[in-house]
């Protein structure tokens, strides 16, 4: 091993006196170092201001595409940005419309703004567009008449409810869009309802876990009513991981409590 040694004063060794220039080195490097962490930072802002916004699913509405614990990846760019795509919903663009967007498509998964406390964050299921007429009979979705097909494909047990027997069913949109929703038995709350005629800048939103889930069937006032284009945070677009229940970030040992089943999946 080589040993280092230093000069017992600047005259005994070949090494020059010491000066100034360490000191001043130093504030250059944490200057540096300052204005790199600022730089990543500020790009780390625009990124989520303007592109992606990271969100953690809080409920089992949208089973079984998306789980309690899911950490997806939102895009605001596909439909533009109003002032649900900025930080604390900040009154920075006027008006209900969205700029240089256009609107989600049926089958689409959003995340949006609850109408009734834009500081929750929820995400549901577009089915219905502006001028459509959605109605559900018997659990079967139909709009404006046309009834979505659905294709039964065996029982499984509700992920976060496994004492929870439902029916995987897989519905087809006209555009070839496919998902799996649950079903959970006939005659329960939300399979019979009324004609809903969605106005111009409103959708019609539902979860994928049909029986679990408050969306637009239901009033403002208790799920999502229809909800409007200017609420749209943007498009779920992925799974970046998942944690198991009782992870959190507060909770270090849990942070690799993870599903190794669930990392970089696309939401369809």
């Amino acid at each position: 091993m080589t040993e280092i040694t230093e000069p017992t004063s600047p005259s005994s060794g070949p090494f020059p006196a010491p000066s100034s220039a360490p000191g001043a080195s130093a504030r250059a490097e944490w200057t540096e170092i300052v204005k790199t962490v600022a730089i990543a930072l500020a790009l780390s802002m625009v990124l989520r201001v303007l592109l992606f916004q990271p969100f953690t699913i809080p409920s089992s509405s949208m089973e079984p595409g998306l789980v309690t614990g899911d950490y997806i990846v939102v895009s605001k760019f596909s439909y533009g940005w109003s002032r649900a795509s900025l930080p604390f919903n900040l009154p920075l663009i006027p008006g209900n419309g969205r700029l240089l967007g256009h609107g989600p498509a049926r089958g689409d998964v959003v995340v949006f703004r609850l109408p009734r406390d834009p500081k929750q964050t929820w995400v549901k299921r577009v089915i219905g567009l502006p001028g459509d007429r959605v109605q559900v009979t018997g659990g079967a979705v139909s709009v404006n008449g046309v009834v979505i097909p659905q294709t039964a494909e065996g029982l499984t047990r509700d992920f976060d409810a496994p004492l929870r027997e439902v029916l995987q069913v897989r519905e087809t949109q006209p555009s070839g869009k496919t998902y799996v929703t649950y079903d959970g038995g006939s005659g329960l709350p939300g399979d019979d309802t009324g004609v809903y005629l969605v106005p111009a800048g409103n959708y019609f939103m539902m979860g994928d876990n049909r029986d679990n889930s408050l969306d637009s069937r239901w009033p403002g006032t208790v799920g999502v009513g229809l909800l409007p284009a200017k609420n749209i945070i943007g498009k779920a677009e992925i799974v970046v991981g998942s944690w198991n229940e009782g992870a959190a970030l507060i909770k270090p040992w849990t942070w690799l409590n993870l599903r190794g089943n669930r990392f970089f999946k696309p939401i369809h």
